[in-house]
């Protein structure tokens, strides 16, 4: 079971050794600073560290990969310059396998499929627009869903993703009419009263990149009603 260490900003450590931490990221955190000048996840994660290890001074932390603000679940950080060229390039070569649980307001035209679209990012408005077909300054995008759970009002979808675009989950599913709960961004009929979306990075799985190992992580959802209906 991961661990939550009884520190004052409750990191939920899913992995830790030398080169590498692993965490649960909540709703609302974001994993580097942004210009709302909010405490970053890497600094908590810092803290952590020399806290428990008692190290003076600043410490080391390689930032591998981002979940958007509302999103929760797994956050890979490399803990030595050794770690960190290895795991950006096991992240950039599509060789660490990711999985999400997406919780969505409409059940999918089928139960599985790939989807592959062409998505196209404003930065003005922080958003991608999928196209079947592509269009200038688009990237493709693909993934696999299928249909795990039905609740009461909603749909768990299980997500394995082989491209990483700019909000790509939440882009594609709401192409096909299958909007993730709370995501006002995309289409949903309304937002979620902590402002997170049910959009969660459940499992990873990859090499260890100096150990060799393989190595799966798995986190649970955030604690809230709709996700405790999914387990």
């Amino acid at each position: 079971m991961p661990k939550t260490i009884s520190n004052k900003n409750n990191l939920q450590v899913l992995y830790e050794d030398n080169h590498l931490l692993i965490v649960n990221k909540r709703p609302g955190d974001i994993v580097q600073g942004d210009k709302t000048g909010d405490k970053p996840l890497s600094d908590i994660v810092k803290e952590y560290i020399a806290e428990k290890y008692n190290k003076p001074g600043a410490v080391y932390l390689g930032v591998v990969h981002r979940l958007d603000r509302p999103t929760s679940g797994i956050v890979v950080f490399a803990r030595t310059s050794k770690a960190l060229p290895r795991l950006n390039k096991l992240f950039a070569n599509k060789e660490a396998q990711k999985t999400y649980w997406a919780v969505v307001q409409d059940q999918p035209a089928t139960q599985s499929d790939t989807l592959i679209h062409w998505l196209k990012r404003n930065p003005k408005q922080n958003k991608s627009y999928a196209y079947k077909n592509e269009v200038p300054d688009s990237k493709k995008a693909v993934l696999d869903y299928k249909l795990i759970k039905k609740l009461d009002n909603y749909y768990l979808l299980e997500i394995d993703l082989h491209t990483g675009r700019h909000h790509q989950i939440r882009s594609q599913l709401s192409n096909i009419g299958s909007i993730i709960k709370g995501d006002l961004k995309y289409g949903a009929n309304r937002s979620n009263k902590d402002g997170s979306i049910h959009l969660h990075a459940r499992k990873l799985t990859f090499i260890h990149p100096i150990k060799k190992e393989p190595l799966t992580i798995v986190a649970p959802p955030p604690p809230d009603a709709i996700w405790d209906a999914c387990l």
